[in-house]
This record gives C-alpha cells, structure tokens and sequence, in this order.
C-alpha cells in the first residue's frame, strides 16, 4: 500500500467535510485503515472487534473484505451498536482471552481515562498472531480538543466556555470528562512495553495521517505532540 503524499492530500481534503459530509470522510478513512490492516493479515474470515466503534462506515469496510465484524461502545445509539452491535466497557470487554483475529479501535484512546489499562484488555482478547490496531488524536495535536479546537491550546475548560458562549450549549467533549489530555509519548510508551514483555510484536508506529517519510516526526519530543496529529499504534500478539 502506497502511502505518499497524495494519500494525505485526499484524507485532509475527506477531513475538511468531516461535520457536512461524515460519511465521505468516514468512508474514506475506513477504506484506508482496513487496507493497511489487510497488509498484515487476511481479513477474509477473521473476527474483529472494534472497540469503542461508531460511524457505520468501518463495518462496511471489514466486510468487503470478509471479515466477520463486532462492535463495541458504551453508547447503545450509535450507528455500528444499534444495528447488532454489543454494548460495553472498553476498560473491561465481554470475551474471553484471544477470541479476536483483530481488534481494532479508532479514536477511542483520547476519550477514556486510563487508555495504557484499555489498550492491555484489547490485546488480552487478541489470538496469538492477531492485530491489535490503536489510533487516537493526542491532546496537542491541532484537533485535540475536537470540537473546540484549536481553542484547547489555551486550556481545555476555557475552550468549552468559549464553545458554549458562541454555539449556546456545552459541547460533546469535556475535559477531564469525556476527553483526556493523552500525548503522543504515552502510545510510543505503551507499545515499547508490549514489545520489551514479549506480549506483542511492534508492526507500525506512525502519524495515521502522513505518508510514511514523516515517521521521523516521533524522535523529536515536542514536535511529535503537535505535528503528528493522529498516532496510529499497530501490534501482533505474540
């Protein structure tokens, strides 16, 4: 899989519509996700999990590829969920160790307080050889504070003031509530001692986003907070 400088220009371009068109935006960024998963491991007939799942995009895409999908949130409504989905914690999952060819969970880690602990109950119910695929938006990164960014580089409780002053409501995600200020080291971290344990062989480590010459970004503390965006951590179980 070719991942170059146009890859990025058209993810940033299906990004722009996030709020007007979601399902452009998810549709392309489920394409592009399950492909780069399919380089790693046959996906026709492999169970996966998605962790934390919500636009229906992703389930459309596991299953043009012959996956057998699940997924899971803590919110009942959402798309994925409502249509045969499974409700639960991501802290503590209803399966039992290695029932999964793959689990897989996006933008899930920013938004739970303890995401090392729920990246450790992901692996635990990968099989031996399966993926565990993690990406997240990092606090620093332009769209840390999602719906109000970039306002969340002068604090997270000013950028909500200011959101509700301006759109007459709080918005979705809260600081120290519903949105946590994980960093772009804590995933590196995370994955170094999945690797230094024996529990997980590391396969990928990279901004989600950028083509791949841009993975020397993640040497550079500081710079990796604001410049990578979106990490994505990929792992097989050992």
């Amino acid at each position: 899989m070719s991942r170059g400088l146009r890859r990025s220009v058209h993810l940033f371009r299906a990004f722009l519509v996030e709020q007007s068109d979601p399902a452009h935006f998810y549709g392309e960024l489920a394409r592009d996700s399950v492909a780069g998963i399919a380089e790693h491991l046959d996906l026709d007939g492999a169970h996966v999990l998605d962790v934390g799942a919500g636009p229906a995009e992703f389930a459309e895409a596991f299953h043009e590829f012959g996956a057998t999908y699940v997924p899971l949130d803590a919110d009942p409504d959402v798309d994925s969920v409502r249509h045969g989905g499974v409700v639960g914690d991501a802290g503590h999952l209803p399966f039992a160790d290695g029932s999964f060819d793959v689990v897989f969970s996006s933008n899930l880690w920013e938004h739970v307080r303890t995401p090392e602990a729920v990246a450790d109950e992901m692996l635990r119910v990968v099989a031996p050889g399966g993926l565990l695929y993690i990406a997240y938006t990092n606090w620093l990164s332009p769209w840390g504070g999602h719906e109000t960014s970039p306002w969340h580089w002068l604090g997270g409780e000013r950028a909500a003031r200011r959101y509700e002053r301006k759109h007459g409501h709080r918005p979705k995600n809260l600081i120290d509530d519903s949105l946590f200020r994980v960093s772009v080291r804590q995933g590196l971290d995370w994955a170094e001692a999945a690797r230094e344990s024996r529990r997980a062989d590391v396969l990928a480590l990279r901004p989600r986003y950028w083509p791949d010459w841009a993975r020397p970004i993640l040497r550079v503390p500081g710079l990796r907070e604001i410049v990578t965006w979106n990490l994505l951590v990929l792992v097989r179980k050992r």
